[in-house]
């Protein structure tokens, strides 16, 4: 049941809207030359431009350092998953920037040190970020593309589908009862108790569970109005929370419900084993994060090998083991490389699913900057 998941979510989704993005500007197939090692890895599309694997690392080594941001190591297993790389290439410093900030944080974070050896090498955003700053972005195709699905990728590599998950609604069994539905968190019971993980103009994840209860609502995603419209509601019960969500604040009780992606919720559970996760029936809300390379990396090789690294089969089964459901998973089953038990304990999928296209993105972007604050405040 979990080998549909990417194909189903995407196709007729995102697939339009990245295959219609106009490339030009791209850096061309052929990566220029220069340096000692004859290869300007800035312009590198793929592994054949440095020549082999081993070039590719000694170019990395070389540089000596890696810049990530927005990767909370409690975010679908990136501790495991940094860590993992660290003890690979201990030649390599990996500089762990601003772990909590939204991926639009990240866009801003490139702006303001763009030209400097602190600037981002690379990024891991939401599709919506993704698809409105493309001109950050340098093309680059991993060693296992062709396991990726077409719908979950920009063509040239600007941008690639990762990891995914459903959004959900995780809570204090020691508290509450699970909720059924969107309603039963507008009753009294959930008085201060329910968050959003970050700002939904900003935050993939409150984003998207703007679209989850759009959907829960008996709405589309050509309109977020009724998502809207649910939260207003709840902050007017008195119900919603505006706090930041970690595990520090679920641990403490001061989150004890919470919006967000499954594999994040369900990470809260070593903060407190009270903690239980809901995917509610009907209509599921479903997206991938995409990594990016900054055009301005100031490591770029680092950067490169950081994607091969996040592609490989043994980091593709490390989201898996954090809950995340991996984009080349469809292809490491048929190929044997998954780790099946822990394919076996991902939680049932919606029978339904709906992920915005690029145009319900933008509409959806633009009516939560004209209503969110004024909704919530």
């Amino acid at each position: 049941m979990h080998t549909t998941f990417a194909r189903r979510l995407f196709v007729g989704a995102a697939a339009t809207a990245i295959a219609a993005l106009t490339l030009s500007g791209c850096a061309g197939a052929d990566a220029a030359t220069g340096g000692d090692t004859g290869i300007d890895a800035s312009t590198a599309t793929s592994l054949s431009d440095f020549g082999t694997f081993e070039d590719l690392e000694a170019a990395a080594k070389a540089e000596g350092a890696l810049n990530v941001i927005a990767l909370p190591r409690d975010w679908a297993n990136y501790g495991e998953i940094i860590d993992l790389f660290k003890s690979r290439y201990p030649e390599i410093t990996v500089n762990e920037q601003s772990p909590d900030i939204s991926s639009a944080e990240e866009i801003q974070a490139a702006q303001t040190n763009e030209g400097l050896d602190t600037a981002p090498d690379v990024f891991d955003l939401g599709l919506t970020v993704a698809l409105q700053n493309t001109d950050w972005f340098a093309p680059y195709q991993v060693q296992t593309w062709d396991d990726i699905p077409d719908a979950l990728k920009e063509p040239s590599g600007l941008f690639v589908g990762d990891y995914g998950g459903y959004m959900s609604v995780g809570f204090d069994s020691d508290r509450y009862d699970a909720p059924a539905s969107l309603d039963d968190l507008l009753g009294d019971d959930y008085r201060g108790a329910v968050a959003i993980n970050g700002d939904p103009t900003q935050a993939g994840a409150a984003f998207a569970a703007v679209g989850m209860a759009t959907v829960q609502s008996d709405g589309t995603l050509d309109d977020f109005q009724p998502g809207i419209d649910f939260f207003s509601e709840l902050n007017a019960a008195g119900n919603m929370l505006k706090v930041d969500v970690t595990s520090a604040t679920v641990a403490s009780g001061e989150t004890p419900v919470v919006f967000d992606w499954d594999y994040l919720n369900a990470a809260h559970q070593s903060a407190n084993p009270a903690w239980e996760v809901v995917v509610f029936p009907g209509v599921g809300y479903a997206g991938y994060y995409n990594q990016a390379i900054n055009r301005d990396a100031p490591n770029p090789a680092a950067a490169r090998l950081w994607q091969e690294f996040l592609y490989s089969d043994e980091v593709q089964n490390l989201w898996l083991k954090g809950g995340a459901r991996p984009v080349r998973m469809e292809a490491m089953i048929e190929a044997g490389t998954i780790d099946q038990a822990l394919a076996d304990a991902l939680p049932e999928a919606p029978a339904e699913t709906v992920v915005p296209t690029e145009t319900q993105s933008a509409d959806a972007g633009t009516l939560l900057g004209e209503k969110w604050a004024a909704a919530v405040q």
